[in-house]
């Protein structure tokens, strides 16, 4: 089917508004040398443009007038739009685009561009959609907002907290609160992944009505999980340094599934060349997380060995779990011999180069296997498959 004009000037227009000013020069010869967005799609391109165009004039580049091509940091002439004030900018959005729209691209401005203007404006935080990336953006600026946002940002943060909890305690708690027991089932309620499915069928055939070949289900036969007794200590010790951010909120949020668990009890540090033990503040994951202070070095050994000295009392009942990008700001050797020193008293040691939900890592490899050479293995894991290691290791 030959594509309509109007519908071909109406796809050269979607691409510019999202190729952004740059691609104007080529899109507005495949429409006849004119202007490829006036009107409202003007409107709507500059305001976009002063987040997005941030990219470009951060590497130097300006439009240059004769070839519609970018250029460098020479000095020249250009098409750069009229820089918008703050206020402007967020009345432009607010007029124009609906606010799915707004939520996207006001969250975009903070976490990707580092637009920290936006902390000083209670409507705009309001109008950000809370998740994680957002969070994390909002930990490494937080010193930066208007103290008259701080009730505002704590809200969000709130608000990504219990999201994070919600789901996570669907995917961790089943893991860790004991093992189905396959020998034998309960009629007591449990969650539909303890549903012993073959028994709930057997037990349900004579409810079978084959006219309309359907099998009617009035009892539920579920497998029961064993039920753990002896108590576990679980020390988390997590890396603040600035690109932790991340790591460090899912860190806050497992801590308060793992001490919501019967008979364990659970210690949070977090470090980078200084140390702050959070272990009290482990019940509220959002006051966690407000008192980090991302940013600065790193000593990974000064940490450890604060773990090892002050917070492990019975190392063979102890889960001790490192969470960091493992780049050592300090001499390796006291962090390589603390752990040695732990493995050899058998404490559960892990390393965790990823602590999100995506598992995205980047972390020092040589020292991860210097690590598991000295006991403590290192993997990029998810809050479940952390759960999954935490639940094995403690049977």
């Amino acid at each position: 089917m030959t594509e309509r004009p109007d519908d071909t000037q109406h796809s050269l227009r979607r691409w510019r508004l999202a190729l952004g000013r740059f691609s104007e020069n080529q899109l507005s010869t495949c429409m006849g040398g004119g202007a490829c967005l006036t009107g409202s799609d003007a409107r709507m391109d500059h305001a976009l443009d002063h987040v997005y165009g941030r990219a470009y004039r951060q590497r130097g580049l300006t439009l240059d007038l004769e070839s519609g091509r970018s250029r460098g940091k020479k000095r020249s002439a250009g098409l750069e739009p009229t820089q918008m004030t703050l206020p402007e900018w967020l009345g432009e959005m607010r007029d124009i685009f609906p606010q799915s729209v707004r939520e996207d691209v006001q969250g975009h401005a903070l976490e990707a561009f580092g637009m920290t203007e936006l902390l000083e404006d209670a409507q705009a935080l309001e109008e950000i959609e809370p998740k994680p990336e957002l969070l994390a953006a909002m930990l490494s600026l937080k010193n930066r907002a208007d103290p008259a946002a701080a009730t505002l940002l704590r809200a969000i943060a709130r608000r990504v907290v219990e999201d994070l909890l919600k789901r996570l305690r669907t995917k961790t708690l089943p893991a860790l609160t004991g093992a189905r027991a396959r020998a034998s089932t309960t009629s007591r309620k449990g969650s539909v992944r303890d549903i012993a499915w073959d028994r709930t069928i057997r037990a349900n055939l004579k409810n079978y009505d084959p006219e309309r070949k359907k099998l009617i289900v009035d009892k539920v036969r579920f497998y029961e999980r064993r039920r753990r007794t002896m108590p576990w200590d679980i020390v988390l010790c997590v890396d603040q340094s600035g690109s932790m951010a991340p790591s460090l909120i899912h860190a806050a949020v497992m801590a308060t599934i793992f001490a919501s668990l019967p008979g364990v009890t659970v210690r949070f540090v977090a470090f980078d060349t200084s140390i702050v033990d959070l272990s009290d503040q482990v019940g509220d994951p959002v006051e966690l997380l407000l008192a980090v202070q991302l940013g600065g070095g790193t000593n990974i050994g000064n940490a450890v060995t604060y773990c090892e000295n002050r917070l492990i009392k019975v190392p063979a009942r102890t889960l001790f779990i490192l969470v960091s990008d493992f780049y050592e700001g300090a001499a390796p050797g006291p962090l390589l011999a603390a752990i040695r020193r732990m493995a050899g008293a058998r404490t559960r040691l892990l390393g965790v180069a990823a602590l999100d939900e995506t598992g995205r890592a980047d972390f020092d490899r040589n020292m991860a296997e210097r690590l598991a050479d000295a006991g403590m293995p290192v993997s990029a894991l998810t809050p479940d498959r952390l759960a999954d290691w935490v639940s094995e290791t403690m049977r």
